[in-house]
């Protein structure tokens, strides 16, 4: 009966104060789209500094005049096998090599007298972090080896920006959090400023701060969902008219870069933008409840 009555009681409010309503609900939207949009963005350019941390390798050459022995190349692979800065190597033969050289570059290949490639084994790192560490471990060089490419200054700047991007996505979803709880705050109190009075009545005849509260947290709950969801029907439309877009930038990226799936940003709205109505509401309403 008592849970009837707060219902009622915040259905009857929010058709008294459709001004402040709206207000609230367009403020949830604006918020929750704006986060929709950013965790799309934000989760894809995650994955792809993810996706491009795990293409840095150390390659290590073996000589070509003379060639390097079958057994100097396993003693090679065998030393990597145990070397604690890597996770995987991989062998590629020097015809591999031209054939692989050819597909990209045929006019560079075409008339060429001999294969001046080397055997090479392209290894790995544990963590993308310790390439460099990996690099110093292969030196001095084994016999055999006639060099090791580690990319070192693309690979610093790579983890840099890899790490930049990480941050910025985590402390811009903190403040977009923040931003959207103080103005769906605000808004809601414009309602309740409108509406002191009957709250200081309830107070005076006994009510209870709970009692009070609940219809107030009822309307910031239904005015966070339905904000959320009107939120989710704009990044569905948004979606549907940049998918080509999208499509093609995903498709040059990689087929593991990837943002958040729709279904789970868009749980992740309604879940924030409920959260943050109850929130709003429940905070603000704190203050004239001392009666």
């Amino acid at each position: 009966m008592r849970l009837r009555l707060l219902f009622s009681e915040a259905w009857r409010s929010l058709g008294a104060n459709l001004s402040t309503t709206v207000a609230a609900t367009m403020t949830v939207l604006v918020g929750m789209f704006l986060l929709g949009l950013f965790i799309a963005l934000g989760t894809w350019t995650v994955s792809w500094s993810d996706h491009v941390k795990k293409e840095l390798l150390v390659k290590v050459e073996f000589k070509t005049n003379p060639q390097a022995t079958k057994a100097q190349e396993n003693a090679v692979a065998k030393a990597l096998n145990q070397n604690k800065y890597v996770k995987s190597w991989t062998f590629v033969s020097k015809e591999q090599a031209l054939k692989d050289m050819s597909k990209h570059y045929p006019d560079l290949t075409k008339n060429l007298p001999y294969n001046p490639l080397p055997d090479v084994l392209q290894v790995t790192p544990d963590k993308p972090e310790d390439i460099a560490l990996l690099s110093q471990s292969l030196r001095p060089l084994p016999e055999g080896v006639s060099g090791i490419v580690d990319g070192k200054t693309y690979s610093k700047k790579i983890l840099q920006y890899a790490h930049v991007i990480e941050y910025v996505f985590t402390v811009a979803t903190v403040i977009l959090l923040i931003a959207s709880t103080l103005l769906i705050a605000n808004t809601i109190r414009l309602s309740i400023f409108s509406r002191r009075r009957e709250v200081e009545v309830m107070k005076l005849v006994g009510a209870t701060n709970w009692f009070v509260r609940g219809p107030f947290m009822i309307e910031g709950l239904f005015c966070g969902l339905l904000g959320s969801l009107l939120a989710i029907v704009c990044l569905v439309v948004g979606k549907t008219a940049a998918s080509s877009t999208i499509l093609h930038v995903t498709s040059t990226s990689g087929s593991d870069v990837h943002a958040w799936s729709f279904g789970l940003t868009s749980l992740v709205l309604v879940g924030v933008g409920l959260g943050l109505g109850a929130l709003g509401s429940g905070v603000t309403l704190h203050r004239f409840l001392k009666v």
